[in-house]
């Protein structure tokens, strides 16, 4: 568009600078605030609108009069004008609206993505990253990276570069002070109900808790009750202490030595407690039916075990305690090996309270995904049910499973 010298003359400038800005916010507009202006400004506006005194040094000006002005002149109106002048114009709102959808989209996405859903309690650290913020191209890529690192949580005592490198082809992604590293640490944090970590050996510890640069030698997983073929050295161990009415502690470089469990027995019995474990081999002594302890948490070896009898055709049940901290390792066994929910429903809840209504306090309960009324049963009567406290009723399955 060709316009006349007089509309691109310096006097106007401030004119066109605020009308262009006030368009380009993207709402409706029929007044514009000019200003300040100096004397020769105010004539050059005089003249443009045909006004018979000068406007103020600062004055609002009718959209409509000076698209009547322009229409005039040239023939167009103000938006036309002023973009041929400064250039197009903006969308303020729009953009804004379309960054709301945008990172409205991206937290849905994370907190309904399934390595979230299988472990509730993930949903605290997605509120977390949410107050965080963050611009949603740039955030989209690392929680894609921090999801596929947790979803391969825990390793198998490898080291973090090369963990990293086999989850996200970069050896040192996960150093220290990256932003993936420090997103993965904060959700291990939530998910494990300890502090974010502040230091070095905090980071170290926390890793190591999630089977990364694990040790090989203390890192053990009990068991009884399991008879696999005797050709390795823990089918041998586990055989000899099952013979023997005995537990076995199983270290991570022996499960790592022996590829497979096979025969896998049809049912193994998971439990949280090693007194569980304690009372069955007393129970049962020789004829103890498969049954292994995670200890709490779940080490790499426990994860390692379980999936290699979850391979070779076992049925995995887990129970453990009716807790808060309970309910997150149950999930997160479940999540990561399959194991079915054993006694732990709302009703089973229940059913224990009305036994005995005693207990410690319950902490703090997230969200059950395999019984979605256990979780308000919990935090309603803000009682825990003690694995051992349903020690008869779980060592009855063990020989007549319901």
């Amino acid at each position: 568009m060709t316009l006349p010298s007089r509309l691109r003359s310096a006097g106007l400038a401030p004119l066109w600078r605020a009308v262009h800005d006030r368009l380009s916010s993207g709402r409706p507009v029929t007044r514009v605030r000019v200003g300040p202006l100096d004397d020769a400004q105010r004539e050059a506006v005089a003249d443009l609108l045909g006004m018979d005194r000068l406007p103020g040094v600062s004055f609002t000006m009718s959209l409509a009069a000076l698209d009547g002005a322009l229409r005039e002149a040239v023939g167009q109106d103000t938006r036309a004008v002023v973009s041929a002048l400064l250039g197009p114009l903006d969308d303020r709102a729009g953009r804004r609206s379309q960054a709301a959808a945008e990172r409205e989209a991206l937290w849905e996405w994370l907190a309904g993505h399934e390595v979230v859903a299988a472990q509730p309690a993930l949903r605290e650290w997605v509120s977390q990253v949410r107050r965080a913020g963050g611009a949603v191209a740039d955030l989209r890529p690392v929680l894609e990276a921090v999801l596929r690192v947790l979803g391969r949580l825990p390793a198998e005592g490898t080291p973090l570069p090369a963990f990293a490198d086999a989850v996200l082809h970069d050896p040192h992604v996960l150093d220290d002070g990256t932003r993936v590293s420090g997103l993965v640490l904060r959700a291990l944090a939530t998910l494990y109900g300890v502090e974010p970590p502040t230091g070095a050996q905090e980071r170290r510890a926390l890793w190591e808790r999630a089977g990364v640069a694990a040790d090989e030698l203390s890192t053990v997983v009990l068991a009884a009750g399991l008879r696999p073929d005797p050709g390795t050295t823990t089918g041998q161990i586990l055989g000899t202490c099952a013979d023997a009415g005995q537990a076995a502690a199983l270290t991570l470089a022996q499960l790592r030595a022996s590829p497979g469990l096979s025969p896998a027995p049809a049912d193994v019995w998971v439990v949280e407690n090693p007194s569980l474990l304690a009372m069955a081999l007393r129970r049962f002594r020789v004829d103890c039916p498969p049954i292994i302890c995670t200890s709490g948490w779940p080490n790499s070896a426990g994860v390692l075990l379980l999936r290699r009898l979850a391979d070779a055709g076992a049925r995995l049940h887990y129970h453990g305690d009716l807790d808060g901290d309970g309910v997150r390792i149950a999930a997160y066994v479940i999540a990561k090996t399959g194991a079915r929910p054993w006694r732990l429903s709302a009703s089973d809840y229940l059913a224990a309270l009305r036994r005995d209504p005693s207990g410690p306090a319950v902490g703090r309960v997230t969200d059950a995904p395999w019984d979605h009324a256990l979780a308000p049963a919990m935090r309603h009567h803000q009682t825990a049910v003690t694995e051992e406290r349903m020690a008869d009723i779980l060592l009855d399955d063990l020989v007549n499973p319901r």
